[in-house]
C-alpha cells in the first residue's frame, strides 16, 4: 500500500472541519480551559510539570495542549496538514507554548531533533500504522534513558467486529490492510463527508512484543470493559462519561492501556 499515507492524510483533512464542530470535542469547553484527558492515561502520566513530552499522532492537539496547560514542555506531531494548522490555532488562542509538526511518523527523526521525558500516544492511532516495529523503534530513539512511554488504545477485540457489532468481520491478527470507505465520521455519524481509508489490526501481543523488542520495559498493562468515548455505534453510558457497547456489555474489553520504561544502557 504505497499510497496509504496520500489517502489517509486526505481522510483525517476531510474530519477536521466536522470534528471542530462536533460535540465529541467539544471545542468551546476546551477553549475555557476544560481538559481533553482522561482518567486512564492521566493515571499513567503522573506529575508531567516542566517534563518533555512527545504526543504521536495528535489531531488538531486538544490533548498536547491539555499535557501543556499541566505544565509539560510538548510537542505534537500528525500526518494532516490541516489538523497541525488548526493545532497551532487553538495554541495560540489559549495561549499555551505548545509546539506542532505536520509529518508521517515514521519521518519524524528526518524532521525533529530532541529526546523526550515521555512520549505518549493515545485511541485510535496505532490502527493507522502498517508496521509497529518501525512505530517502537521511533519511540525508542525519541525518548532518554529511563524516559517512559504511555499509551492508551482501543482495544484490538473491539476492531474484529462489523460497525454494528453484530458478528466478527475483521481477523485479530495483522493479516493485510483493510481498505475501506466510510461516510460520515466517529465524532459524528451524520457528517456529509465520505472517505476512503488503509487501516490495520494490530493484536495485543504485537504491540507489547514490538516494545519489548525495543527496550522498552513493560510497567504496567491495563484492560477496560468501558469507552471514555461514545465512538461506536449502539453505545450505553452506564457511567459519566464511560461508554459500553450495549449488546456486550461488560464482556469484552475496549480499552488498553501501556506505561514502558526505557531501559538504560
Amino acid at each position: 500500500m504505497e499510497n496509504y499515507l496520500e489517502i489517509n492524510k486526505n481522510s483525517w483533512n476531510a474530519k477536521v472541519e466536522p470534528h471542530l464542530k462536533s460535540d465529541f470535542y467539544f471545542v468551546d469547553e476546551f477553549l475555557m480551559g476544560r481538559n481533553s484527558l482522561n482518567s486512564i492515561e492521566l493515571e499513567l502520566l503522573g506529575d508531567i510539570k516542566d517534563k518533555k513530552i512527545l504526543h504521536l499522532q495528535c489531531h488538531f492537539g486538544q490533548d498536547s495542549i491539555s499535557l501543556s496547560r499541566m505544565g509539560a514542555k510538548v510537542t505534537g506531531i500528525d500526518l494532516s496538514d490541516k489538523a497541525i494548522e488548526t493545532a497551532k490555532d487553538l495554541a495560540q488562542k489559549v495561549g499555551t507554548d505548545t509546539e506542532f509538526i505536520c509529518t508521517d511518523l515514521y519521518n519524524l527523526p528526518s524532521v525533529l531533533n530532541q529526546k523526550f521525558d515521555i512520549v505518549f500516544t493515545s485511541y485510535g492511532t496505532i490502527g493507522w500504522l502498517p508496521d509497529l516495529s518501525k512505530w517502537a523503534e521511533i519511540i525508542n530513539h525519541f525518548l532518554k534513558p529511563d524516559g517512559k512511554f504511555v499509551m492508551a488504545e482501543f482495544h484490538p477485540v473491539v476492531w474484529m467486529f462489523d460497525d454494528d457489532f453484530e458478528g466478527v468481520k475483521y481477523n485479530y491478527f495483522n493479516e493485510k490492510p483493510i481498505i475501506e470507505t466510510y461516510e460520515g465520521t466517529y465524532a459524528d455519524q451524520s457528517a456529509d463527508i465520505v472517505q476512503d481509508y488503509v487501516m490495520w489490526n494490530h493484536s495485543l501481543a504485537e504491540v507489547l512484543q514490538n516494545l519489548i523488542e525495543n527496550d522498552l520495559q513493560i510497567e504496567n498493562f491495563k484492560e477496560f470493559d468501558w469507552s471514555p468515548y461514545p465512538c461506536f455505534r449502539h453505545v450505553d453510558e452506564f457511567e459519566k462519561g464511560k461508554w459500553r457497547i450495549s449488546q456486550f456489555g461488560n464482556k469484552i474489553p475496549l480499552v488498553f492501556a501501556i506505561e514502558a520504561q526505557k531501559k538504560s544502557s
